[in-house]
């Protein structure tokens, strides 16, 4: 009996010792338990940014891989453009007609005075934004380099033909005719962060251009004396803001502008046998033009106020609103560079040659002929035909750029086309 009381007994203890293990091991799983769901919860956790980073990147490739919608152009330097590609062509026209009539002399040094100052100011507004990144020196290649060289071999072998020379030489160095603006237009543009850099950029620019007039040691490689001679106008325009344009286009500017363009014709008149406009070409020093030294930095200055002047007058009567010649703003670069083959194909045939032409019939009639050419050599067609030497695209010459950027350089450099 005693013995079956003991084990009851034995049994009895083994159960509740059994029963108070089995508590600890139950809280043990439940710490295990709720620790793994702690961990395995951290983890997918942290693993959600990793799960969802490529698809961010994704995103944010293809936002920037997207074309950028070009600005849009506006109206206004189009048709100032359009209208001095028109001056441009319609001053080689008259070139022919200066000897023996002092009014088209005037015409032509009035022109002369203003047209290709306008341009480069227009230009340099344009290049403002030229900090030398790879997107933008590519189009420096591409819309200004590649050009040059094909033009300036272009015109040097018609001019074989039309001067009776086949042994003139192909030199890059030595700018042929209107080449020189190409050649210029890189030096300034690639020049532009040092012009931004500096305190007074446009009174060291003046300084630059008066010294190269007393320099004819400068030479005419890549036409640097003209190149140093018309910086002041380029630089000028690197500083113009939008609001400057809108200032010289108020009505007041515009009803003045009448008076002053009359009296610049008058003086131009005036000083037809007394003054040597060459001076306006901006190609020679001082000793050159026969002039002595201290004429190159008192002309210079001269020229630069009389310049602006007359690019006021021209800018003030420029419409700002579209009109039936804007569109073909966007195609001066190919008109300026394809109607010198036809100026110097017209003295070639002899068109110059009959009395008439020498009359008023015949310098209107070369004036709207030449204004005539020069717009159809702007219309989108000839643009699009002669897009591969004026607008190479030359993807396959770089390497692989964000299309953005190429975008963004593409719709600055149409902006910017002289």
């Amino acid at each position: 009996m005693s013995d079956t009381v003991t084990t009851v007994h034995a049994g009895a203890e083994a159960a509740r010792a059994a029963q108070t293990t089995q508590v600890p091991t139950a809280q043990a799983s439940k710490t295990h338990a709720h620790t793994t769901h702690a961990h395995t919860t951290h983890a997918h956790t942290a693993q959600a940014p990793t799960e969802q980073a490529p698809t961010e990147q994704a995103r944010t490739q293809q936002r920037d891989a997207a074309p950028r919608p070009a600005r849009p152009r506006d109206a206004f330097f189009d048709n100032a453009k359009y209208l001095a590609i028109v001056l441009v062509a319609v001053g080689h026209a008259w070139e022919p007609l200066r000897q023996g009539s002092r009014a088209v002399t005037a015409l032509y040094m009035l022109v002369y005075a203003f047209h290709m100052p306008a341009f480069i100011i227009i230009s340099g507004y344009f290049s403002r934004t030229f900090d030398g990144s790879p997107a933008r020196l590519k189009r420096l290649l591409t819309g200004i380099v590649v050009p040059y060289v094909v033009f300036e071999t272009a015109y040097t072998l018609f001019t074989r033909w039309t001067s009776q020379d086949p042994d003139r030489p192909v030199s890059l160095l030595d700018p042929l005719y209107l080449t020189w603006f190409l050649a210029a237009l890189f030096v300034w543009r690639l020049t532009t962060p040092l012009w931004r850099l500096v305190r007074w950029p446009l009174p060291l620019a003046l300084v630059v251009a008066m010294a190269a007039t007393t320099a004819p040691s400068v030479g005419h490689d890549l036409d640097l004396q003209r190149t140093l001679q018309f910086l002041p106008y380029f630089v000028f325009g690197l500083l113009l803001r939008p609001e400057h344009f809108r200032l010289v286009r108020r009505r007041t500017v515009r009803i003045l502008a009448v008076p002053v363009a009359g009296c610049a014709l008058a003086v131009a008149y005036w000083a037809v046998p007394r003054m040597d406009y060459a001076w306006f070409f901006h190609a020679d020093s001082a000793p050159e033009l026969g002039a002595p030294l201290w004429y190159g930095p008192l002309m210079t200055l001269a020229a630069f106020g009389c310049s602006l002047v007359l690019v006021g007058c021209f800018v003030a009567w420029v419409p700002g609103r579209r009109t039936w010649f804007t569109a073909l703003g966007a195609g001066t670069l190919s008109g300026y560079l394809l109607h010198g083959f036809v100026a110097q194909a017209a003295k070639y045939w002899g068109w110059y040659e009959p009395a008439w032409v020498r009359g008023p019939v015949g310098v209107i009639t070369a004036t709207l002929v030449a204004a005539l050419v020069v717009t159809a050599l702007c219309t989108p067609s000839v643009r699009r035909a002669f897009r591969c030497v004026t607008e190479p695209g030359m993807a396959w010459a770089f390497g692989r750029g964000d299309r953005g950027d190429r975008g963004e350089s593409r719709a600055g450099a149409r902006r910017a086309a002289p």
